[in-house]
């Protein structure tokens, strides 16, 4: 069954805007964790536009916090990654310029370095995914580096504004998933995932982990964190249900 993430991400970004003390994610983070969801997901990115090297110490202490941490794969954040220990690290594309991560992680065009990556995580027993979109020669590179996991982008799904683009760039991420688990890899996906196009995702054969952050803090505003954060994990719950109903 799929089970979601929650990344706090948003949560920072509002903070900063004003580089008050306020909201703090780790806070977000523990209201999160006491839903029930399967962990929390930060990105610490290099120019610490929103997440802070504070609030990854903060969230690591929380108890019972299985922690996913997104990351360029550069020597400071690396090293970051291996003092903190993480249960996860996936490794995104990152450009400065960028407002959100844009695209997929191209793993087939430095299979060395990301095979001596893998390794370098495995060794500190830190499961390593890979951030992709729904692309079948990235996947096979991943299962290639030994890598554990993979996140199968679905921004051109969620993105998508016809019924014909929806149902194209669904069947994409359909394809990318039975790839990457007849290749023996756990598989999640995310990137912006919201309340109306989630239970198809998560309705997906293999599915086990849904990264979402902006809807949920989008939400929040309205409802409070806890309840947006109650109601997502609600819906990808009922799609999994479906799913194996209908199996």
């Amino acid at each position: 069954m799929a089970k979601l993430g929650v990344n706090v991400d948003h949560v920072a970004t509002l903070r900063q805007a004003r580089r008050a003390a306020y909201p703090d994610p780790a806070a977000a983070a523990k209201m999160a964790l006491e839903e029930g969801v399967s962990c929390i997901t930060v990105h610490l990115r290099e120019d610490r536009r929103h997440i802070q090297d504070a609030d990854l110490f903060a969230i690591r202490k929380l108890p019972g916090c299985r922690l996913n941490l997104e990351m360029a794969a550069s020597d400071e954040i690396i090293a970051i990654a291996l003092n903190v220990r993480p249960e996860q690290v996936t490794i995104v594309p990152e450009r400065r310029q960028e407002l959100t991560t844009e695209g997929g992680l191209d793993v087939a065009a430095r299979p060395e370095f990301y095979r001596d990556l893998t390794k370098t995580f495995s060794a500190a027993g830190i499961t390593l995914s890979f951030f992709i979109d729904p692309d079948q020669r990235q996947i096979e590179a991943c299962a290639e580096t030994h890598a554990v996991a993979v996140e199968i982008n679905t921004a051109a799904y969620s993105e998508a504004v016809s019924d014909k683009d929806t149902a194209k760039t669904l069947r994409d991420v359909q394809r990318a998933a039975y790839t990457a688990r007849n290749l023996g890899l756990i598989l999640h996906a995310g990137h912006g995932l919201n309340y109306r196009n989630v239970t198809s995702i998560a309705a997906i054969e293999g599915v086990e982990e849904l990264n979402i952050g902006h809807s949920i803090v989008a939400q929040s505003i309205y409802v409070g964190f806890p309840s947006a954060v109650a109601s997502m994990k609600r819906l990808i719950e009922a799609a999994s249900q479906k799913k194996r109903i209908a199996g």
